[in-house]
């Protein structure tokens, strides 16, 4: 049934996509975010549902007129250097095989179909419908993962979707830390008092299925993105003294077992998990000491690179002959592209940072985005902080998700420039000052260039 079901909706919406080009952008997101094929255990499972929504979405976007250039900006110029750049390593990967291809091959698809979603995204109701899609998307999961935390008073883990980068949960529990801002956005700018309360409510189970996850690294990100969260909210001082019970009541809730987890974050010397993490960041730093440029490429986490540039004295030697993924988004970076790569992924953030920044500053008082953009774009650099905190402890550098963040700013500043350009329409005289009598249901106007009397 869930097949069928699946399959019927999947078709439908690839039909609609010619029609209106735009869901083609919310399809890649959903599938791609939230991979509901995999929920399935018959034929939907295993058929190229996302591939198919590409190919239709190109298709519609070379046939319609309803789109708009891509909109360049110091973002878009940076993520795409960002983009040649890990190509431009992937010649020079120490791993053997087709790894380094298959791996920029799946990060420039992902790229790709981002260019393409802004280029579909071209009004504010088309935008607020992406924001919906990612959020709920993942969203999904945590509420269904909160409510498991509830019922097991926090003694099960909770775990991501199988089959997609959110698998982990770790990674899972990160991508909520990303998403409770927009949480927050969407709920202060409804208007119905019933998904408000819906939104509230999926919130919290989010918190909770953060916690639930048991990683210590999202329950950093969980922290900072508190933190700047009461900041950046509509009301600081009320949403942050909110925060601070809340968070604090639901850590009470979490059994001894959760907090003698997170207790190991003080002690980390005595904690195998994370010795392995600093043995794997010294190797990913000696590999891109020896080639500043290009890094170890794609595939980083092989025997060739870790026989070559591991350490293995004192207390690391008990690891000779392990190979490890980077467990954190910034040496993942420096560790596969070199200070190079770093410095552009860096770069991104920072850009995208002050960017929002400018933009919520230049729309404060506009009466046509002024009510929203401001604190979109403050919702952005709060989930900027979660990324940044949690994804320093996971190799999540090119999940889609935080570029989704990263495009609201895109799309959002193409908005208010494509306002800005649009002519302002001039009166034309009205048929009573020309002399003829007004069409019917044409509304007189006084005339501006008539002289008083």
């Amino acid at each position: 049934m869930r097949d069928i079901i699946l399959a019927s909706v999947v078709s439908a919406l690839l039909l609609l996509i010619f029609k209106h080009p735009v869901i083609g952008a919310y399809l890649w997101a959903w599938l791609g975010l939230m991979n509901p094929h995999k929920m399935a255990y018959g034929f939907a499972r295993t058929l190229p549902w996302a591939l198919l929504a590409a190919i239709f979405t190109l298709l519609a976007v070379a046939m319609t007129k309803k789109r708009q250039a891509v909109p360049m900006s110091s973002i878009v110029v940076v993520q795409v250097l960002l983009v040649l750049h890990m190509g431009f390593t992937s010649f020079f990967s120490l791993a053997s095989g087709s790894v380094p291809l298959d791996r920029f091959i799946f990060v420039f698809k992902i790229h790709m179909m981002l260019f393409v979603t802004w280029m579909l995204v071209c009004d504010n109701k088309q935008l607020r419908w992406l924001i919906w899609v990612v959020t709920m998307s993942v969203g999904f999961f945590g509420i269904k993962g909160g409510i498991w935390t509830l019922m097991t008073g926090g003694g099960g883990r909770v775990w991501g979707p199988s089959g997609g980068m959110l698998e982990g949960n770790n990674e899972l529990a990160v991508a909520l830390v990303m998403l409770l801002p927009m949480v927050y956005f969407l709920r202060q700018t409804e208007t119905n008092k019933w998904v408000r309360r819906a939104l509230m409510v999926s919130g919290v189970a989010m918190v909770f299925s953060v916690l639930g996850s048991q990683s210590r690294g999202a329950l950093l990100g969980l922290l900072a993105m508190s933190v700047f969260l009461g900041l950046k909210g509509k009301y600081p001082v009320r949403t942050s003294l909110g925060l601070v019970i809340f968070v604090a009541l639901a850590i009470g809730f979490m059994p001894d077992s959760w907090s003698g987890r997170m207790e190991s974050i003080r002690s980390y010397q005595a904690d195998n998990s994370a010795m392995s993490r600093i043995w794997t960041w010294t190797t990913l730093w000696n590999a891109a000491l020896d080639r500043p440029l290009i890094g170890a490429g794609f595939g980083a986490d092989n025997a060739v690179v870790f026989g070559k540039y591991a350490p293995l004295d004192g207390d690391f030697a008990v690891f000779r002959g392990s190979v490890f993924v980077a467990h954190s988004i910034y040496f993942q970076m420096l560790g596969e592209h070199g200070f190079v790569g770093l410095g552009l992924f860096l770069l991104l953030g920072l850009v995208t940072w002050f960017s929002a920044g400018r933009l919520a500053r230049l729309t404060k008082d506009d009466p046509e985005f002024g009510p929203w953009i401001p604190l979109l774009m403050r919702m952005v650099q709060v989930s900027l902080i979660g990324y940044g905190t949690g994804g320093a402890f996971l190799s999540v550098a090119y999940l889609d998700l935080p570029y989704y963040i990263i495009g609201f700013v895109v799309t959002a500043t193409a908005l208010v420039r494509n306002r800005a350009q649009r002519p302002v329409p001039v009166a034309a005289p009205t048929p009573a000052a020309a002399g003829k009598p007004p069409r019917p249901g044409f509304p007189p106007h006084a005339n501006a260039n008539a002289k008083p009397e």
